[in-house]
Formats: structure tokens, C-alpha cells, sequence
């Protein structure tokens, strides 16, 4: 069967949709990566896809500027290498004659350094938040909850308010690949929440909502979810305003409670759950930093006096 990449690209991108139940942004992703296949090579046929053109193409990403001039990192590389490994995937299924996907490896990349807020820390972010308005009650609340339940910044931004039980402390969410977690809020998180959404006077379905615009426009309805971006610069000033120095992000916040609930004796296998990781090796990242048993063997036997 003879078919152009960009043909296969449809079809792709619907198997994925409906065979798969992928998330539209995921969708919108793969597309995104493939697309640039076929920026470089051009819509040839999907049986002239082989070794040589893909080393080229990995050269031609790594080498790639956006607008500002910044290049692609090796780990944007990789999710282009991931689409291009499903495409393939997809074509062997559909007995379409091209290279295996089991000839695309990934490139080895560097393993970031995890950062997270200890429990000074973690106070002072929350001290320095004025709640003595709408604004500040709402953005108490929302710092409490991504510590709190080890939420994703699109997962928070994504609810509304009947997602929620403050009376059991917990709810359902559904995070990366369509997958559905449980989700555990502290009482101090749930009164927070409850405060703020007292304070409202609307009816609203986001959770949190951007306040914008004078009275008469709020008055009207002038009330917006508030984005993954909008969270981001918050918990940036409010950790200035903290004097914290450390970059701090709303994944900082998901680092934290995931460094927390090991360091006070979690198993991994439950943070797992909690975080929502399909692998658990994602998971395993924090445990280098939390390990008990290393704790107790340095205080232990580290600068030990000897007899004499």
C-alpha cells in the first residue's frame, strides 16, 4: 500500500483519537512533531522513511532554532523521536511497508536535578500570601492544594468546584494518558479551599478563576479560569515576596509533596499512585534524596571520634 507521510498522519492522529482515547493535546503534540518530518524530508512516501533519513532529521532537530534563536533541548528531541516510534508502530499495524520502529532509540539525556521546598520553606510561601482579599484567599488555597494533593499545574487548573469533597478531603482526577487517580487533600488545604470558595459570590464552574477587568466587567461575568501560566507567575512572586532563592514552580510544589511523604516514611510504590507515574522509575527520582536508611547510616558513623 503505497501512502504519502502526511496521508499516514491523518489517519494516525484519528487512530489516536478514537482507538485510543489520547487527550486533544497529546494529538495536537504528535502533530506538531510529525509535522516537522515532513518539513524536512518532505511528503514523500512513508516507504522512503529508513535510517539515513532519520539520522539527518535528528540532525536537522538538534541544529533547529525557534524564533528567539534558542536551540531544541534533547528532550523536546526525544518526544519527536517517541511520535515518530508510535507513526511507525502505527504503519507496521496497518501492514504499511517502512522502517521498524524498534530502529528509533532515544538519545541519553541528562537527568535533572530535582528541586523542593523544605518545611521552612514551604510556611513562608504560604505566610506571605495576603488573604485578606478574593485574590489572596484564592491563591492560599491553590498553593495549599498543589502541596497538599501532589497535583500537575494542568490538573489544577482543570477543575471546577463540584470536582471536589472538602467533607471527605478527597476527589478523582484524570491526569496524563486519559488515566484517573485518586486524589487526597489535608484538612489545613480543605479549609483553605472552603474559605475561598465562601468568598465568591458567582456560580462559576472553575475552581479558580482570574479575577480581570473593573467592577462593572466582573459584574457581568468578567471571571476566567485561571491558566497553567497564570499559576506559574504567582508562585514565582509569591517565592520572591518569601525571600525563598530558590527557582521555584508549581512543580516544585509536586516535588515537594512527593519529597515529603518519603522522607516521613512513604513507601514508593504508594507516591506512585499518588503522583499518577505510569513507570515507577519516574517515581524513584526523589528516593536518592529521601532515603532513610542513608540518613541513619551517616549520623551514624560519620566524624565518629576514635578511642584512644
Amino acid at each position: 500500500m503505497n501512502m504519502t507521510i502526511s496521508d499516514l498522519i491523518v489517519d494516525f492522529l484519528e487512530y489516536l483519537e478514537i482507538e485510543q482515547n489520547r487527550s486533544q493535546k497529546t494529538i495536537a503534540n504528535y502533530d506538531r512533531y510529525l509535522q516537522r518530518l515532513v518539513e524536512f524530508a518532505g511528503n514523500k512516501d512513508v516507504s522512503k522513511i529508513n535510517d539515513d533519513m532519520i539520522r539527518k532529521w535528528r540532525i536537522w532537530l538538534a541544529r533547529h532554532q525557534d524564533n528567539q534563536g534558542a536551540e531544541m533541548g534533547k528532550t523536546t528531541q526525544n518526544y519527536h523521536l517517541i511520535a515518530l516510534r508510535s507513526f511507525l508502530k502505527y504503519a507496521a499495524k496497518r501492514n504499511i511497508e517502512t522502517m521498524t520502529s524498534d530502529k528509533i532509540e532515544l538519545a541519553r539525556v541528562k537527568r535533572p536535578q530535582i528541586g523542593f521546598l523544605d518545611t521552612d520553606e514551604v510556611g513562608r510561601l504560604f505566610d506571605v500570601i495576603d488573604t485578606g482579599n478574593p485574590v489572596g484567599l484564592r491563591d492560599r488555597a491553590m498553593l495549599e492544594l498543589l502541596f497538599s494533593s501532589g497535583l500537575r499545574v494542568s490538573e489544577l487548573v482543570n477543575l471546577d468546584r463540584n470536582h471536589i469533597n472538602l467533607d471527605r478531603g478527597e476527589f478523582q482526577v484524570r491526569g496524563k494518558g486519559q488515566k484517573d487517580r485518586p486524589v487526597f487533600i489535608s484538612p489545613e488545604a480543605a479549609e483553605s479551599i472552603d474559605l475561598y470558595i465562601k468568598s465568591r459570590n458567582d456560580n462559576y464552574k472553575p475552581l479558580f478563576i482570574h479575577y480581570s477587568g473593573t467592577k462593572s466587567d466582573l459584574d457581568d461575568g468578567g471571571y476566567t479560569r485561571l491558566t497553567a501560566r497564570s499559576v506559574q507567575r504567582l508562585v514565582k512572586r509569591y517565592a520572591g515576596l518569601a525571600g525563598i532563592t530558590k527557582a521555584v514552580t508549581p512543580h516544585t510544589l509536586r516535588h515537594s509533596f512527593a519529597t515529603d511523604l518519603l522522607i516521613n516514611g512513604a513507601d514508593v510504590r504508594s507516591v506512585q499512585g499518588l503522583l499518577g507515574h505510569s513507570n515507577i522509575s519516574t517515581t524513584q527520582i526523589y528516593t536518592h534524596i529521601t532515603d532513610p536508611q542513608l540518613r541513619k547510616v551517616h549520623k551514624q558513623f560519620h566524624n565518629k571520634k576514635k578511642s584512644a
